[in-house]
């Protein structure tokens, strides 16, 4: 019996340019920067808000790639996120004020559970009533989106009032870290660590386990998933509650961060998730999360170099990489 030799698929080749991209921009700083100290302390302070906007984007990204929906009312699920951590902040206010670091990090955790399950519950029902009948009409998409984000806003000003609400960060995740002549904010490496374990997650369930495969390959051909007797739009629908339970997440991050809540800092942030997305390839998660880095180091260095140029610098970070390669950094089939 003749033996048949098995050709193996050829792995697809890493893209590295994009990659070498934010250490390369980050060495190039230092000499600009001049002090070493303040060249670290810029970019970590960068490398954590390009964390919490890439919180705040994948969501978007993840929905746009695997469902091919323009969700204009993202930025909704993102302050409804912050908002939702007020259940949590206000029973656990003893909690917040402790010098605890586990009794601070379980407020913290909360917080994030319960964004993560009312913005995913919202989410369902946002699918369901308003994307759902507008599938695969991108204009539609755009409009009735639109339209969803203004009447949830309105619904935020009528359950938590108009006025902005400040919120406080727990004990120990406040202050910084001095090494050397360099200060590194607590919170910053917090909103580090936890966009990495993010992302992480999200390659690793798309990329190595039994639903991402079928996600993928629903994407790439529905119609054969469901021949092989596979649900695809409840694995669709499931994405589009993860995407919005990490807007959820997200919004509590940024909360955090800002530590004042308004119904629309989802809102605020919604163009700059939308250049991070074209900038890392629509669709695309990691072109997402180097974009979203790159778009917070230019901010960062730009401001500080040249403070008139800082409110622009993004839009030219997108018109350079778009020159570049105009489907993003990372462009995704099929877009």
């Amino acid at each position: 019996m003749t033996a048949v030799a098995v050709t193996l698929p050829p792995k697809p080749k890493v893209d590295w340019v994009p990659l070498a991209i934010v250490p390369v921009l980050a060495l190039i700083a230092l000499p600009l920067v001049g002090s070493f100290s303040t060249w670290v302390t810029l970019t970590v302070a960068a490398l954590a808000m390009g964390m919490m906007i890439f919180l705040m984007a994948s969501g978007l990204t993840l929905v746009f790639g695997l469902m091919d929906v323009i969700n204009f009312g993202h930025g909704v699920f993102i302050s409804i996120g912050a908002y939702l951590a007020l259940l949590v902040l206000g029973p656990m206010a003893a909690w917040v004020a402790s010098d605890s670091v586990i009794e601070n990090v379980i407020v913290l955790l909360a917080c994030i559970g319960v964004a993560m399950a009312g913005t995913g519950a919202l989410g369902w029902a946002f699918e369901r009533v308003v994307v759902r009948p507008v599938y695969g009409q991108h204009l539609k998409q755009i409009l009735i989106t639109m339209g969803g984000l203004i009447v949830a806003e309105q619904m935020i000003h009528v359950v938590w009032g108009a006025s902005p609400i400040p919120i406080s960060l727990p004990t120990t995740f406040r202050g910084a870290f001095v090494v050397g002549e360099a200060a590194v904010e607590r919170y910053r490496v917090i909103a580090v660590v936890l966009g990495l374990l993010v992302f992480a997650a999200m390659y690793l369930v798309l990329n190595r386990t039994r639903i991402g495969l079928l996600i993928r390959a629903g994407v790439e051909n529905a119609e054969m998933v469901e021949a092989l007797g596979y649900r695809i739009r409840r694995l669709f629908v499931g994405v589009f509650i993860v995407g919005s339970g990490l807007a959820g997440l997200g919004g509590v991050m940024w909360a955090f961060y800002r530590q004042t809540l308004t119904a629309g800092m989802g809102m605020e942030v919604n163009v700059l998730i939308f250049i991070v997305i074209i900038v890392g390839g629509l669709g695309s998660i990691g072109g997402c999360f180097i974009g979203s880095l790159l778009v917070a180091l230019i901010a960062n260095y730009t401001g500080f170099l040249v403070p008139k140029l800082a409110l622009v610098s993004n839009i030219l970070l997108m018109v350079i990489v778009l020159l570049w390669r105009p489907q993003g950094l990372y462009p995704v089939a099929k877009r």
